[in-house]
């Protein structure tokens, strides 16, 4: 992939800096004045480094030292990079939900690639909101584009038990919540979770995004499972410094790599690795920026062609990704289903995903498994339609309990999650293991922002009976590294009068994942009696930017984008003299 330089002229930060007019001028002095010299900078490729590091993101708080090796790769390819900080979407404590503020990174991004002299991007983070929002932006842009995940942290370790975050967090709250540990060891637990830099090491959102960034071939071979404080992280971050650079002088951009087929393989990868359903809206929202149209249909039709091969938590039962990447890492994993690929397709490194996999080999056969032998014979998602989800609804039904994957049961309806919080152990709810809980408006314009609120919680007098797992049903979303029978995304949102607003205490709703159905048991003429007695909630925000996101959020099923950056038509580069 080496190309031969480009001329100056032909370069995008020439209209900056090479010109004869009094703003080159200004530019070529203002440079002057943060102390770089005329050889460092003119005539060569700018790249930006666009980094959402920040002190109160785990998952990024390394990549401050990792934007210095993507700065040693560019300027020994012959480039000059200039580091952008950008908003930081941490997934721990931002609240409500860091989806709420997906867009508003994908904005910035969009606009500081758009307005500044740069010729190409490099793009860091990972966290599970980062890696979508700095995609969609650059697509939108459309420059030379290379992704560095943040990549996973060290495994979690506590008496002798490997612990995955997020995935053991709940698992060992509900034990607290059993009785069957008690405060000591959850002070320890704290201690042990999470304990290096780098995002969740599960197959969560984090793992499954950065991913699905290495299969639409946006980032180096085999970025997305390294470990974050392993030496290779920062190897692979020098070589994306140098990738960028020489997809400059090719003129490869974003919108060549970010093509339909490459958008059929990011889903069919997510799929057999069991990864998180919130890849389902991302996915969608990232390819609508690149102009590509993806549905939920075509995920469920994607699901029922390739299995689950990746043995790696929630949906596997014992590995993390520090052992899939050891295994092979994606590379490996994608040379297991190469008849499902399209292989001729460019990724920033190599001409072909063909010659990208070339020599890509799995070393364990139980952490990556083999095609006759798979984790689950479909995909780990399933779309659900129905009177009650119109526009569909998820399931990632191999995290979930296999006897509740055809259930009927009588609902038991929440408003809120402050209300289900206050109320999940009331008696007089009457909840069993068979009742179907219901939580309502949580969804984009409900949440706000669709908060991970869908894996709701046991109430406590079943975790002490020994239950682990009931249907549940939401138009929230939930955490990548969840597990359980949890009916995600319902859409059209019951905020906005979906189906789900009209659901009441004890109407009976069934589950059935084989059918890919969900069905609400009242007659057309019962709901519409109480669609006519609904009244809107009132609008979550009066001012700023959620009055600005309230108006303009799309619904689950068409990716949670604003309308006025998901609409079709271009936007001009500014004039720089």
């Amino acid at each position: 992939m080496n190309a031969p330089r480009r001329e100056p002229e032909q370069l995008r930060s020439h209209q900056w800096y090479g010109t004869d007019g009094l703003r080159s001028f200004s530019h070529r002095a203002r440079t002057r004045q943060l102390g770089y010299l005329p050889e460092e900078h003119l005539g060569k490729p700018v790249i930006a480094i666009l980094n959402t590091w920040s002190d109160i993101n785990p998952c990024h708080v390394h990549l401050r030292d990792r934007a210095q090796a993507v700065k040693r790769g560019v300027w020994q390819a012959g480039g000059f990079p200039l580091e952008f900080p950008v908003s930081t979407l941490s997934e721990t404590f931002q609240k409500p939900t860091p989806m709420l503020y997906r867009n508003l990174l994908a904005m910035e991004t969009e606009e500081l690639l758009r307005s500044y002299p740069v010729d190409g991007a490099v793009l860091m983070g990972g966290c599970d909101k980062s890696t979508p929002a700095l995609l969609m932006g650059a697509a939108t842009v459309d420059l030379p584009t290379v992704f560095v995940p943040a990549g996973p942290m060290l495994p979690g370790h506590w008496r002798g038990e490997t612990l995955g975050s997020g995935t053991d967090m709940w698992k060992y709250w509900d034990d607290k919540r059993a009785g069957l540990i008690g405060d000591c060891e959850m002070t320890e637990l704290e201690s042990g979770l999470a304990r290096s830099p780098g995002h969740c090491m599960t197959m969560g959102t984090a793992s499954t995004l950065t991913a699905a960034a290495e299969a639409l071939g946006v980032t180096v071979p085999g970025a997305s499972s390294i470990p974050a404080v392993d030496s290779g992280h920062d190897r692979m971050a020098a070589k994306a410094g140098l990738a960028i650079v020489e997809l400059v002088h090719q003129d490869r951009r974003l919108s060549d790599i970010l093509t339909e087929d490459a958008f059929t393989d990011a889903v069919t990868t997510v799929l057999g690795l069991g990864g998180s359903t919130n890849a389902v809206i991302h996915l969608i929202a990232m390819a609508g920026r690149a102009g590509v149209r993806l549905t939920l249909d075509d995920f469920d039709r994607l699901a029922r062609a390739v299995p689950v091969l990746a043995n790696v938590r929630p949906g596997g039962q014992k590995y993390l990704m520090e052992d899939f990447h050891f295994a092979g890492g994606l590379p490996g994993f994608l040379s297991r289903i190469t008849d499902l690929l399209h292989l001729d397709r460019p990724t920033v490194c190599h001409d072909t995903l063909r010659e990208q996999l070339a020599g890509a080999l799995v070393h364990d056969d139980d952490v990556i498994r083999t095609r006759t032998d798979p984790v689950a014979a479909e995909g780990g998602v399933a779309v659900l339609r129905g009177n009650l989800c119109p526009d569909g609804a998820v399931i990632k039904h191999i995290a979930a309990e296999p006897h509740l994957l055809k259930h009927t049961g009588p609902a038991v309806v929440f408003d809120d999650y402050r209300t289900m919080q206050r109320t999940i152990n009331d008696p007089d709810l009457g909840i069993t293991a068979d009742s179907v809980l219901v939580l309502r408006n949580a969804g984009p314009k409900g949440g706000p922002g669709m908060p991970e609120y869908g894996m709701l919680p046991i109430p406590d007098h079943l975790l002490k009976q020994g239950v682990r797992d009931m249907v549940r049903i939401s138009d929230a979303r939930m955490s990548g590294t969840s597990y359980g029978a949890c009916v995600l995304h319902v859409a059209p949102e019951s905020y906005v009068g979906g189906p789900l607003a009209l659901v009441r205490t004890g109407d009976p709703i069934t589950l059935d994942v084989e059918s890919r159905t969900l069905h609400l048991h009242v007659d057309d003429a019962e709901l519409e009696r109480r669609r006519a007695d609904w009244t809107p909630p009132p609008a979550r925000y009066e001012r700023g930017y959620g009055a600005l996101y309230n108006e303009q959020i799309t619904q689950a099923d068409t990716g949670c984008d604003f309308e006025f950056l998901a609409r079709p038509g271009k936007v001009a580069d500014p004039y720089a003299g």
